[in-house]
């Protein structure tokens, strides 16, 4: 019988699906930070079926991590339920912290005088009392790199937040944090890097549908 291809096919490379949690109902409206308590919203568990079905698909999955908020392990509960896994607890795959932001208004937050630098210089900023975004991609690619160290040329789920899955997609890109804000990331979206020893290739960003089988380095 004649072997399938599969994503990860080169034994030295290791398949990482980043995919952002699902919708919330403060989606768009409010910047929840680390705060607890917020779950998805019904929209949400739907986009968490489907992306599970989707990654159900893949030939092989070895693990599934999540961050620790509860938006992100509701979103890989059906993933690991199709894939009869548990899921791992990373810390490392965190939202940034917001600090003193952590739960306001993003359209009074907008009108602060710095969302500009946000927006357009984020590697000069650091939230009031929380993290920076140089720091937040720091913490998600060394996170990234002890998971795919963990699965050398396997497939690995990993279940976050915006802002971190578009700084390490930036880092894959070889992009300066400056011009990560360039990235969307959808919920429930799947953005997909191969780790070589040659260095990363990013095969998708915020696939929200179609098949994920045929992802491999060309």
């Amino acid at each position: 019988m004649a072997s399938k291809k599969t994503p990860a096919a080169h034994s030295s490379s290791t398949l990482i699906l980043l995919v952002r949690h699902g919708q919330t109902p403060t989606t768009g409206k409010i910047l929840p930070g680390r705060a607890a308590g917020l779950h998805l919203a019904e929209a949400g568990v739907q986009q968490a079926h489907m992306v599970a079905e989707r990654i159900s698909e893949l030939p092989r999955v070895d693990a599934i991590y999540a961050s620790p908020l509860e938006r992100a392990r509701e979103t890989a509960a059906p993933i690991a339920k199709a894939l009869k896994q548990r899921v791992k607890i990373n810390k490392g795959l965190l939202e940034c912290d917001f600090g003193d932001w952590t739960g306001e208004q993003l359209g009074t937050l907008m009108k602060k005088p710095e969302w500009a630098t946000v927006q357009r210089s984020p590697s000069t900023f650091r939230f009031p009392n929380g993290e920076s975004f140089t720091e937040m991609q720091t913490r998600m690619v060394t996170a990234l790199d002890g998971i795919r160290a963990a699965h050398p040329g396997g497939i690995v789920v990993c279940v976050s937040h915006a802002d971190p899955i578009k700084a390490a997609v930036a880092h894959a890109m070889g992009t300066h944090i400056d011009l990560f804000q360039r990235i969307v990331i959808g919920t429930c979206s799947v953005s997909a890097i191969a780790y070589s020893g040659h260095g990363p290739i990013v095969l998708t960003v915020n696939s929200t549908g179609g098949s994920l089988a045929d992802l491999r380095p060309s």
